[in-house]
């Protein structure tokens, strides 16, 4: 069982987690995931690893409750245990592969959308320890949405809020405040950027026509989490890739997003599932139990 030593509401349907996992805290980097399951008969939750203290031995989580099981975790309490918490998983951020030197020759803006400031903040961290200052745009729908400003501030070179509606911050979305950024001289090697599908896709479209290298995260399509489920199946510069596995980082520039939204979609109904089986055959995977012979 793996204690809940830590909660904090960031928002009405937000809230962060520390978790007592010492295996895990010892063995996770920037990028990764674990997956949560509450009791015996829970559902299977992918999760990005928010945060992690290999002394303490707790890695923090962040869940927005948007379904049952989600919701149903929010419940949890400070002393409450999970039952797995499964990880770490998927493969470390490539930013953790470059020398450091090298690093700090770059000029980095991460991109958040939403819940995926998230695992944004981890790698910012990381970079922050290294002695790199990235920059980083959070953005959402409105002012009540926007997590863990303050924590990212601490870490970041600059950090600029986007919301929608205008009520905090730079008015517009995400991309907005892109061409803002550049119509003000600004200039990027990189982009990281993680958040919701559509946002990502965005993003990555308006950094190809200004020729910035673009990573994506594809955590929001994972279901299993160990590449059995074939839930996270998409193609990517023409090849068949699984989020869970080979990812969860990509090429941004590479990722077909209309067809991973399109697949996303089909996946959730048990007629959507039985026709992706018959359409992708041996590569549908379908471990998951949901799409029965």
């Amino acid at each position: 069982m793996y204690e809940i030593t830590k909660k904090e509401i960031l928002s009405e349907s937000i809230f962060l987690m520390d978790v007592k996992a010492p295996r895990v805290a010892r063995n996770c980097y920037p990028g990764q995931f674990i997956i949560v399951k509450m009791d015996e008969r829970g559902e299977r939750i992918p999760l990005t690893i928010c945060d992690y203290d290999a002394v303490a031995g707790t890695v923090t989580i962040v869940v927005q409750a948007i379904g049952a099981s989600t919701k149903r975790m929010a419940e949890y309490n400070v002393g409450d245990a999970l039952r797995d918490f499964t990880g770490p998983l998927g493969c470390r951020s490539e930013l953790l592969c470059e020398p450091v030197e090298e690093l700090k020759k770059k000029k980095i803006l991460f991109v958040a959308g939403g819940v995926g400031t998230a695992p944004v903040y981890p790698q910012v961290k990381w970079l922050h320890s290294k002695g790199v200052l990235a920059d980083c745009i959070i953005g959402a729908r409105s002012k009540n949405l926007i997590i863990l400003e303050e924590e990212m501030k601490a870490v970041a070179g600059e950090v600029y809020v986007a919301t929608d509606d205008g009520s905090y911050g730079f008015k517009g979305n995400v991309n907005d405040k892109i061409k803002d950024l550049v119509s003000q001289g600004k200039s990027y090697d990189l982009v990281i950027a993680i958040g919701p599908l559509i946002m990502m896709k965005f993003v990555s479209l308006l950094t190809k026509e200004l020729g910035i290298k673009t990573v994506v995260s594809m955590n929001p399509i994972m279901v299993d989490g160990t590449g059995m489920c074939g839930a996270c199946r998409l193609t990517v510069g023409g090849q068949v890739k699984f989020a869970c596995v080979d990812g969860p980082e990509f090429d941004g520039h590479l990722v077909d997003f209309d067809g991973a939204m399109k697949r996303a979609q089909m996946y959730r109904t048990e007629e959507g599932r039985a026709v992706l089986r018959e359409r992708e055959g041996a590569t549908h995977h379908g471990g998951c139990g949901q799409c029965s012979e």
